[in-house]
């Protein structure tokens, strides 16, 4: 199936596209929201600005994909392929990402808001600010990826891998009242978290062995059982 044929199905009503062998094709601003793209092998494609609100991509390949500006919001993408997509400034607000592959991919300025990316692989990722509030990283693999400036805010972090991770000014912090950024058990070994504000987050048996914390706040953070730098 081509790109035309599956605009033309789409129009009248289709709304199945498992499975499909869609490598390098174009669907520049395109509208295709709630349809199911399934395992779809969308390679070295170029979606940008289109629109896949309440879609399904569970195991679709978007490797090296154009996607800035793609709007994912309420879709569930689990186990999808992102290895070095271009992610900037795409729409991912609750969108399901658990156990997806992020490698080097490109998501800056990305919208996260509450998205679900539990288990994910975002080795090496570019996630500089990014809009994260609320986002579910519970276990997630951020191996130096980097976080500058990102906004972290009540992001849910339980046993993310952060090693060797960049968040300068970095903003992780809340407010008392609101729930708080959670990195129980955490691992940060080597980050760099200079001038990253941490107020009130949770670090309780979080691991921050080597890591950079010149000029971090951490204001009426929980550090209960925290492994810290040496000299701190």
């Amino acid at each position: 199936m081509d790109v035309d044929e599956l605009l033309q199905r789409y129009n009248r009503g289709d709304r199945r596209f498992e499975k499909l062998q869609l490598q390098e094709c174009e669907l520049l601003s395109a509208q295709l929201n709630e349809a199911s793209f399934e395992g779809v092998d969308f390679r070295q494609a170029r979606l940008g600005r289109s629109y896949f609100q309440r879609c399904q991509f569970r195991r679709a390949n978007l490797s090296e994909a154009i996607l800035w500006g793609t709007d994912f919001t309420d879709s569930d993408l689990s186990g999808a392929l992102f290895r070095d997509a271009d992610l900037s400034a795409a729409r991912l607000t609750q969108a399901t990402l658990k156990n997806s592959n992020f490698l080097k991919a490109m998501l800056c300025g990305a919208n996260l808001s509450r998205a679900n990316l539990e288990g994910a692989n975002l080795i090496f990722a570019d996630l500089r600010s990014t809009s994260d509030q609320r986002t579910n990283l519970d276990g997630a693999i951020l191996c130096q990826a980097d976080f500058s400036y990102a906004q972290l805010g009540q992001a849910q972090l339980h046993h993310a891998n952060f090693q060797g991770a960049i968040l300068t000014r970095a903003n992780l912090a809340t407010e008392p009242g609101i729930v708080p950024t959670d990195l129980t058990e955490a691992d940060l070994r080597g980050a760099d978290l200079s001038y990253a504000d941490l107020s009130y987050a949770i670090l309780q048996n979080a691991n921050l062995q080597g890591a950079d914390l010149t000029g971090t706040i951490l204001d009426h953070a929980d550090l209960t059982g925290a492994t810290l730098p040496e000299g701190i």
